[in-house]
């Protein structure tokens, strides 16, 4: 055995100094593989040894830790105060609780249920009279991720535990697979490939959408996905190699062939076109039709609701992605430096709308880490009406953090389509810890809401949120976001009905 080990040691040095691809290889033969394996294992080793409660990046520890109790239903308390360095923060939101707040009515459950529903801000496809409107009953919903990107048993998970919630899944760009069908309801996502929706030339069909629909009861909106957050602006490519029978029947793709998901939109190339686009496909299917970006360029969306305003077309909702990046992979560049996060991007869409007075005729939804309380709540007080949660998602049916969603060795067999690595993911039991971890949000947004004097989180009014800075300073949000008063509340109807919803 030491005779056939040494020479496995010995044949390792000789390859080393031969090869000429590594120079730390050459110059330090079989030592120098412990730096690759140090740098192969450092962020595990700095997630559980090095870094403190809110060192990490994207999710700090405690905020994964608050995910993932919540998703098991079990403790989620944090005893002996704060460790945040709260006469040192930066950009820390404060939410200010009210002298005489709001007491749960009589049979509240005083705890999370995902059999309790938090209705969303507004009658989604209201405004225009949309055959199929209708108030979502989930407040919180999950974001869009592909089966593709996910494993089948994580979107059977996903919609599964959306379906106990009450709460809807977008789809994400790749199409509506068998996966999504498993009782949840659904927000169909077309992107610039039209997957399951396209001709054989990969340009966009109407009578196919329509098929689609009609097949497929559990889809209740479409969303045109003009850019994400993760990579906005940007196309995509799925080699052919990894274009399976399965994707390829889904996605209506050739197998074997590289599939381009181009940057733009073939189907329209302006405003005007992008609104005739919305309202034949609200014409002809009756659902709310709306459309999810990134936020880049100015000029965009004030031209939009000014074109909304003086035509009467419109978008039923827009979901706005902060450039915080999300579930999918992208060149380093564009995941740090393309797109405004969320905070930034907003504020600026919403007040293009409210200039034109277009502000209770759209649904906002918000994306981008809002799937933590002070996140969420600080979003639904800008105007969302609305949360959608992607990452938090996923860590509650099991992600880890580990950030190896593009290699497709997801070790918790979320973002992967390997079946060996899927197989430990039980959507049976997953799908439970979704459930619980949308209701737990729900919960812990009610609460805050009832503690600022509110019976629901969407009359929060941003002056209940303070943030801190440096040096003792601090800044009331709507001087911070330049709102005017009730800017980003609901209007009275919405009041009166979300009053009368949330009544005893």
């Amino acid at each position: 055995m030491s005779a056939l080990l040494g020479t496995g040691v010995a044949g390792l040095a000789g390859w080393d100094l031969w090869q000429r691809r590594h120079t730390i290889l050459r110059n330090y033969p079989i030592v120098g593989h412990l730096r690759f394996i140090l740098e192969a294992v450092g962020p595990e080793l700095r997630q559980y040894i090095v870094t403190d409660n809110n060192a990490e990046k994207p999710f700090s520890r405690d905020q994964r830790r608050w995910v993932y109790t919540s998703s098991k239903m079990s403790d989620r308390y944090f005893g002996f105060g704060t460790d945040n360095d709260l006469e040192r923060a930066h950009n820390y939101p404060i939410i200010k609780h009210a002298a005489f707040p709001v007491s749960a009515p009589d049979g509240d459950p005083g705890h999370p249920d995902p059999k309790v529903p938090l209705p969303a801000g507004k009658v989604l496809g209201g405004a225009r009279k949309r055959a199929k409107a209708f108030r979502p009953p989930s407040l919180v919903n999950v974001s869009g991720m592909s089966f593709g990107a996910l494993g089948g048993a994580a979107i059977t998970a996903l919609n599964q535990g959306v379906a106990m919630a009450g709460a809807m899944q977008s789809t994400g760009e790749g199409g509506v697979s068998p996966y999504h069908l498993s009782g949840g309801d659904l927000v169909w996502q077309i992107g610039t490939g039209y997957f399951g929706c396209r001709n054989d030339d990969g340009t966009f069909s109407l009578p196919r959408l329509v098929d689609q629909v009609v097949a497929t009861p559990s889809i209740r909106a479409i969303e045109i996905k003009l850019s994400q957050g993760a990579k906005p602006g940007l196309g995509g490519m799925l080699p052919g190699a990894k274009v399976t029978e399965e994707i390829a029947k889904i996605r209506g793709i050739p197998v074997g062939v590289d599939c381009k998901s181009p940057a733009g939109h073939s189907a329209f190339h302006d405003v005007d076109g992008l609104l005739d686009f919305v309202e034949t496909i609200a014409d002809e299917t009756g659902l709310p039709v709306g459309i999810k970006a990134a936020v880049g360029e100015d000029a965009f969306w004030p031209e939009l609701a000014a074109r909304m305003a003086r035509t009467g077309r419109g978008v039923d909702f827009v979901t706005v992605d902060g450039g915080e990046g999300g579930t999918g992979a992208a060149p380093l560049v564009f995941s740090d430096h393309v797109a405004l996060p969320f905070k930034w991007a907003f504020p600026r869409v919403y007040r293009a709308f409210a200039e034109q007075g277009l502000q209770h005729d759209v649904v906002f939804i918000g994306s981008g880490k809002l799937g933590i309380p002070e996140n969420a709540l600080l979003a639904l007080a800008l105007g969302c009406d609305m949360i959608n949660v992607g990452r938090t998602a996923m860590f509650a049916i099991g992600c880890i953090q580990a950030q190896r969603c593009h290699t497709g060795r997801c070790p918790t067999g979320v973002a992967t389509q390997s079946a060996w690595l899927q197989h430990g993911l039980d959507p049976a039991l997953k799908s439970v810890r979704c459930a619980n971890y949308l209701a737990t949000l729900r919960f812990e947004l009610l609460c805050l809401a009832r503690a600022c004097g509110h019976v629901h989180p969407v009359l929060v009014p941003l002056n209940a949120i303070e943030v801190l800075d440096i040096d003792l300073q601090s800044t009331r949000a709507e001087e911070l976001f330049d709102y005017k008063p009730d800017w980003g509340l609901p209007g009275p109807r919405d009041v009166e009905a979300l009053t009368a919803a949330m009544a005893p």
